[in-house]
């Protein structure tokens, strides 16, 4: 191998149909005691990584990347950043089902049969996990991360092109504008994910400035990134409910999945209408048809803000071993915030 190539050894996964591509090895330690400040390192000074992976033509800005760090905190097997086409969220569903999946078929983690218990930490904080592992291997992933609040109801916007859009903003690490899709004529199937790409596309242009970017305790975590399409709510038996649903993904993605933080920014909107209760559950199938469950759980506090936990419920599924060769003279490979981090 020339000296001028560098090797990323990756576990791509999908889980719902959104593709995580895992980077296990070929990146060297990271500054920072917390998965949080390794994010912010890599943020402001390595964000070469993320480009490279998520743009043609080593990757694909409809996947995800999980980079598997060294945990802050000592409960945690394993530490994850992710990385997307709008950024860094703080924390996701599909990824930590994927992330959790892919280390515990590798060995990373030392898999039993069973329910399983896992830890990783994201920049958010501990995801707590419950993998259900039978004849060797992971048949589903239930994870609690971050805890979801209602920030701001009864927004709206004027859109170019669509009028008047009304809109709630919910965080579950990250901000969602959560959106009545019916109200704008679609019925969130895969037949109108161009059109809804689009929708969103102008939406979240127009919805950005001024909305809210602070966190209580994470502090500036962006512009909005996501907005979250709901349909109607139909009920399958005594606190089962199911809804067809959609996540964007600034600029241009939607979701495979109907994903699991926007899952669970539904849950605590429907929570504070009175809608579902403790113990309750939301299956959210995205326009694709893959299905997610969401289960409430407890209420919790973030800052000043009423919040609730829950889980999310999902499979993962392996699709390859991979080695990405990356070569520092390609033309199509900006080494200026990336040749730093890669390990000879």
């Amino acid at each position: 191998m020339s000296d001028r190539e560098r090797i990323l050894e990756l576990i791509d996964t999908q889980s719902g149909g959104d593709v995580s591509r895992i980077v296990t090895s070929g990146i060297g330690p990271l500054p920072g005691t917390s998965v949080l400040e390794k994010l912010r390192y890599i943020q402001s000074e390595g964000d070469g990584l993320r480009r490279l992976l998520l743009s043609e033509p080593y990757g694909d800005p409809a996947m995800s990347v999980d980079l598997i760090v060294e945990p802050g905190h000592p409960e945690a097997q394993a530490g994850y950043i992710i990385m997307e086409a709008m950024g860094y969220p703080m924390y996701s569903g599909s990824n930590t089902i994927c992330t959790a999946t892919a280390l515990l078929q590798s060995g990373a983690i030392e898999m039993r049969e069973g329910l399983q218990d896992v830890v990783l930490e994201s920049p958010a904080g501990l995801a707590r996990i419950k993998a259900k592992v039978t004849n060797g291997r992971v048949e589903s992933i239930t994870t609690q991360g971050e805890p979801a609040y209602v920030a701001e109801e009864g927004l709206s916007v004027e859109v170019p092109h669509y009028g008047r859009v009304e809109f709630d903003l919910v965080w579950s690490g990250a901000y969602f504008a959560m959106v009545d899709a019916s109200r704008h004529g679609f019925t969130i199937m895969a037949s109108e994910e161009i059109a809804l790409a689009a929708f969103g596309d102008a939406f979240v242009r127009a919805a950005r400035p001024g909305l809210l970017q602070e966190h209580p305790e994470l502090g500036d975590v962006g512009p909005l990134p996501f907005a979250h399409f709901m349909g109607p709510v139909r009920t399958l038996g005594e606190g089962r409910l199911e809804s067809p649903s959609a996540t964007y993904v600034h600029p241009g993605v939607i979701c495979r999945s109907p994903t699991g933080t926007g899952t669970s920014a539904r849950l605590a909107l429907m929570a504070r209408r009175g809608e579902i209760g403790e113990g309750d559950s939301l299956e959210t199938i995205s326009p694709r048809g893959n299905r997610f469950v969401g289960t409430v759980m407890e209420d919790a506090q973030v800052g000043e803000y009423a919040a609730l936990h829950s889980t999310i419920t999902g499979r993962a599924r392996l699709m390859a071993h991979s080695r990405i060769v990356v070569d520092l003279d390609d033309p199509l490979v900006d080494v200026s915030d990336l040749e730093g981090l890669l390990t000879p």
